[in-house]
């Protein structure tokens, strides 16, 4: 009950503290890019978190104006609920799935003695494997290499893909699965393998309006822009058409 009260007086917040500005929902891997594309479109509020959590947020009437999720099945849930339309759907970025560890760590074969034995006695961390979308693609990944029935008991779930890095730079556990950009965010990591583009389904950032807010279409139309996509570049996103690389 608490927590329902919690979330219902932020919603409240949103809705009346922010009523000029655009509310954007983000995937937690995002921020880097989105913190400096609002700073140049001006009057935009970010709230990040696990893909999973902002699509069952903004189903339960959550006041957003745009959404951006790393996953199109969340997308889609989101046009079975109503929230956006189907046709309104933008492909806006793409990402490498990697794994990291310490910054000094040597790089890990992929393989079941390899992550073995740079995992010792820890476990591994990364977003939850039924809902965060950095977690679904980890448990593709493992499952395509077969290494799902040797690791799926020696994983550290988190809500969101920032907290299985933080796990990591916190020395918590010594590997987690992330995405590349997420990597780049500390000097206390270090990439020590990368998981084949075909062995999990392609990455795929996708933004919609939530709502009839003039601006927020505007926000949508920037982050795809030339000028949208080269903070996604700068911060290490690959181009929506570059899914394979």
């Amino acid at each position: 009950m608490k927590a329902r009260i919690f979330t219902f007086v932020f919603w409240l917040i949103l809705a009346t503290a922010t009523n000029a500005e655009v509310v954007v929902f983000a995937a937690a891997s995002l921020r880097e890019p989105l913190d400096a594309m609002a700073a140049d479109f001006g009057d935009v509020t970010l709230s990040y978190g696990g893909s999973g959590t902002l699509a069952r947020q903004l189903t339960l009437g959550a006041p957003a104006d745009v959404v951006v999720l790393a996953n199109d099945e969340w997308m889609q849930a989101l046009v079975t609920s109503g929230r956006i339309s189907a046709d309104g759907i933008v492909d806006l970025a793409s990402n490498r799935l990697v794994l990291i560890g310490a910054a000094d760590a040597p790089d890990v074969p992929l393989t079941e003695p390899g992550i073995g034995t740079a995992l010792r006695d820890g476990r591994i961390a990364v977003g939850l494997t039924n809902a965060v979308p950095a977690g679904i693609y980890a448990k593709a990944a493992l499952t395509s290499l077969n290494l799902w029935p040797a690791f799926a008991y020696r994983l550290a779930e988190t809500d969101n893909v920032r907290a299985a890095l933080t796990l990591v730079i916190r020395g918590q556990t010594p590997l987690g699965i992330v995405y590349a950009t997420d990597a780049r965010v500390s000097d206390a990591v270090r990439i020590v393998a990368t998981f084949p583009a075909d062995s999990h389904p392609p990455i795929r950032y996708l933004g919609a309006v939530t709502s009839d807010k003039a601006d927020a279409g505007a926000f949508l139309a920037y982050m795809s822009s030339p000028a949208g996509r080269a903070h996604f570049a700068a911060a290490g996103f690959l181009p929506p058409q570059d899914l394979t690389q």
